[in-house]
């Protein structure tokens, strides 16, 4: 096998020529194309990695905002709640008042009402107590009766002090008896204070029959009472205060 020298000399000059007229007319342009599509491309991948950090940014506020709105949505909820509860709390409070009032008023009434029938029945027990005495006396004899509140009425002027005996002796006295007296009764009744005062009283007599039976010796300042009246009187005001 024989080289054709020559031949093989055209062909490389012609792939020099080509290779020349591919590197002038062809990679020059596609290097120039490709250097400006990677600027293109670094470009737009700077372009992108700034949008997407707005977006994170954007993102970050986003949800900065939902954590203060839901934030203030639990304050509003919690200052709703405590209000609810303080609201509940005053109506409580106010329903526990009136309740209280209601309570005590009823007892009250209840109590005056108690007091009222407790008196009534105290008055007519009392006043019954005074008709039956009444009726009592009117059927016994007065000259009985006399001597035993007589003698009571002398103790009483007895137990007085000095002072308020001595001021009775000084000043005019009326003896009231619950029955007519006769003179010699009247002289009796004299004898028996005059001994209780230690003087001879300025004395008068007058008749009450309200006093049932008894006697009650008044002066201007004292009053002295030994009767079924003064005893009543006195039962009455005990039963009033039962």
């Amino acid at each position: 096998m024989t080289i054709d020298w020559s031949t093989l000399a055209l062909e490389a000059i012609n792939v020099a020529v080509l290779m020349a007229l591919l590197g002038h007319f062809f990679w020059k342009p596609v290097a120039a194309l490709l250097d400006e599509r990677k600027t293109a491309i670094a470009h737009d991948l700077a372009d992108a990695a700034a949008k997407r950090s707005a977006a994170e940014t954007a993102l970050a506020a986003v949800a900065t905002e939902r954590a203060g709105i839901q934030k203030e949505r639990e304050g509003v909820l919690a200052k709703a709640v405590a209000d609810g509860e303080r609201e509940r709390s005053l109506r409580v409070d106010k329903a526990k008042d009136e309740i209280e009032i209601l309570r005590a008023a009823s007892e009250a009434a209840v109590a005056k009402e108690k007091l009222d029938v407790t008196k009534a029945l105290n008055d007519k027990a009392a006043a019954l107590a005074i008709a039956i005495a009444t009726r009592l006396l009117n059927g016994l004899d007065a000259r009985v009766l006399k001597s035993p509140f007589l003698d009571g009425l002398a103790k009483q002027i007895k137990s007085l002090s000095p002072s308020e005996r001595q001021s009775l002796a000084g000043q005019p006295l009326k003896l009231s008896a619950a029955t007519e007296l006769t003179p010699d009764q009247e002289q009796e009744c004299l004898r028996a204070i005059e001994d209780a005062l230690g003087t001879r009283p300025d004395l008068s007599f007058a008749f009450n029959p309200d006093l049932i039976a008894g006697f009650a010796l008044e002066s201007p300042n004292v009053v002295v009472g030994n009767s079924w009246r003064h005893d009543l009187d006195r039962i009455r005001s005990e039963l009033a205060h039962e």
